[in-house]
């Protein structure tokens, strides 16, 4: 593999890490909700693309709490991979679930955990250290304690050869070409629901300038009436 060539469908696997309760409280880098929100956006992507996706839980039942509902109602045919270390890489189902995919050409690794300078650094150092996985860090669909934690951390992933991404960038990059129509449209409701601005735009040129009909229905709409 190489870092020059692109995210695809083919070449990616995405993991999961610990996006529990307990976990998220902690997060003071970022907004709290866009990071579910980007989370949740990023699991639906891989769903979309049909690329793998490997959820892994610690200490669920004694601290953390159970793995958003919104992210289980994406895949629920996922296992739950339990651990009892902070470092992923030290499970042997997390590594057997990964070389399921590596063994198919998926060795690019697409990681959102929590916390950043924690799970996240631990397991990409550990796992890039025993093999010749890439990791992919999505920046703003994981979370540190606070910002420099979230942010050093990051940094020292680089240095060591973690490549930083968001997770809009990895949803593009899998698609790649607007040529490519048979996933157009989920794309575009991910983009549409989880995008902010963006989406709304999407949602303003498809009912604006193409005429498509609103995505909800509501009642009808009352002409203005001048108040006497």
């Amino acid at each position: 593999m190489s870092k020059l060539q692109v995210l695809t469908p083919q070449n990616s696997q995405l993991i999961i890490i610990d996006h529990q309760p307990q976990m998220a409280f902690g997060v003071q880098s970022m907004d709290r909700q866009a990071l579910k929100n980007n989370v949740v956006a990023l699991a639906k992507s891989a769903k979309v693309f049909e690329v793998p996706t490997v959820i892994t839980t610690v200490e669920t039942e004694s601290f953390s709490g159970h793995t958003y509902p919104e992210i289980l109602a994406v895949v629920p045919e996922a296992p739950l991979l339990e651990r009892t270390s902070m470092n992923s890489w030290d499970d042997q189902k997390v590594r057997d679930a990964l070389a399921i995919g590596a063994a198919q050409g998926r060795k690019k690794i697409v990681v959102a955990g929590l916390w950043t300078e924690v799970c996240n650094l631990t397991f990409s150092l550990s796992c890039m250290q025993d093999t010749d996985y890439e990791i992919y860090m999505v920046a703003d669909a994981s979370g540190g304690t606070s910002k420099e934690a979230h942010d050093y951390a990051m940094q020292r992933m680089v240095q060591a050869g973690v490549v930083p991404v968001t997770w809009q960038q990895v949803l593009l990059e899998w698609q790649r070409d607007w040529a490519r129509k048979e996933r157009y449209s989920a794309v575009m409701d991910i983009v549409r629901e989880h995008s902010g601005a963006y989406g709304m735009g999407v949602d303003y040129a498809y009912t604006m300038v193409h005429k498509a009909p609103e995505r909800s229905p509501h009642g009808p709409m009352l002409s203005p009436i001048p108040a006497q």
